[in-house]
């Protein structure tokens, strides 16, 4: 009951500086709102980029034909020796190799599509059958070529959504025929769409055709330029990559002074790095947008202190008739406490409310956690605590009878 009625006062206090109140809080509601927006912001940021590597497929490494170095140098993907893998090499990987699940050979051809009189531009890669699941990339409609298409070099074509859009607008694609440098294609289903990658790229502007078909019709070659590989869960890709690497090694005879005539890429190791970043990111923009929540709570104790030399001679009258010191400073701690806590929850709404816009205005992905709510709460209430300790501590002690003459 005495929490109570010290409660009661302590706001009373508040409010009869009203607009001093509202302005002491206002530190406390730029840095909880900028908190939260800024969080939001970055681990927006860290979810996009989690699905965009997520959408890259299932545990998945990337072998590539040609050396990556070249007399000690990095040098750019595949640059030497580009005719070093081969189909054998993917077999014998998904064959001898317990680390790895699925594989697809590809090769990829630039080409233009006809269809009527419409024409289009594009990428047309050859894969296998395993190439969805790997990728975790479903088909929207129809579905996708088969062991039997691959075997027989069949003349059909899956299309991103992207070419669908530009030459087929109002028309089912599925069963029609296109043209690809001339040959007859066709299209035998359509991808579900995946927009745009890290790299600003339209990841539905391609086309998808059995691997033997690109190779035997349309590049006229026997190797082939990468392939995807699936590991058997995210921890064994780098058991598989050695293992890979090994393999090819020995299939392509090198010795122990030769440099690899492939490379091997983790996926793995780019999205933990990708997500460090952005998890360092959102660390760093969190603890700036925390420097205005400090700044608000040195106003607070400057404000109380202030209200502890307007109410001195308030203090020693309570002291006189009988108030213990706790009292007096439970009572300017709440005071403190009600600013900051207040002003948090204020700042929460603005916060939130910015979390709304800035995908709006600016076009940035934002996620507002639970998390980062809760924090902000505490966080506040624990600058109100820290903040207000000194002046309430310094009303306590005031000595009653020097209070009293204060004028």
């Amino acid at each position: 009951m005495n929490f109570l009625i010290t409660f009661k006062v302590a706001f009373r206090a508040l409010a009869r500086n009203k607009m001093r109140s509202a302005l002491t809080m206002l530190g406390i509601i730029i840095g909880v709102a900028a908190v939260i927006a800024m969080v939001s912001v970055g681990q927006g940021a860290q979810a996009s980029i989690q699905d965009q590597i997520a959408s890259m497929g299932t545990n998945m490494l990337m072998v590539g034909a040609g050396s990556m170095n070249m007399g000690g140098v990095r040098s750019g993907t595949g640059t030497t020796n580009t005719n070093t893998l081969t189909v054998d090499d993917i077999e014998a990987i998904k064959r001898e190799c317990p680390s790895v699940a699925m594989a697809t050979p590809s090769v990829r051809a630039g080409s233009q599509i006809i269809f009527g009189n419409q024409n289009w531009n594009t990428s047309l890669q050859g894969v296998n059958e395993e190439w969805p699941k790997i990728r975790k990339w479903l088909v929207q409609s129809g579905e996708f070529f088969n062991e039997s298409d691959i075997r027989t070099a069949n003349r059909v074509v899956v299309l991103g959504q992207t070419i669908v859009d530009n030459l087929f607008p109002g028309v089912d694609p599925v069963g029609q025929t296109i043209r690809v440098r001339e040959l007859p294609f066709r299209v035998i289903g359509v991808m579900a769409k995946r927009g745009q990658d890290s790299g600003g790229r339209d990841q539905d502007d391609i086309m998808f055709a059995p691997y033997t078909t690109v190779q035997k019709k349309l590049l006229s070659i026997t190797h082939i330029q990468f392939s995807y590989i699936s590991a058997i869960s995210p921890a064994a890709t780098y058991t598989a990559e050695q293992q890979i690497t090994d393999l090819l090694r020995q299939r392509h005879k090198l010795g122990p002074n030769q440099e690899n005539d492939f490379f091997v890429r983790n996926m793995t190791d780019v999205a933990e790095t990708a997500d460090e970043t952005n998890r360092i990111m959102t660390i760093l923009l969190g603890s700036i947008a925390s420097v205005s929540l400090m700044v608000g709570g040195i106003g607070i104790m400057n404000i109380m202190l202030v209200s502890v030399t307007e109410r001195t001679r308030e203090i020693g009258i309570r002291m006189a008739i009988g108030a213990r010191s706790s009292a007096v400073r439970t009572q300017f701690l709440i005071e403190s406490i009600v600013l900051s806590v207040f002003g948090g929850f204020l700042g929460i709404l603005i916060g939130v409310l910015l979390s709304v816009l800035i995908p709006k205005l600016l076009g940035w992905p934002t996620l507002v956690s639970i998390t980062s709510i809760v924090g902000s709460v505490l966080f506040s209430a624990a600058v109100g605590i820290f903040f207000g300790y000194y002046p309430a501590r310094k009303a306590a002690g005031l000595d009653p009878i020097e209070a009293l003459r204060y004028e």
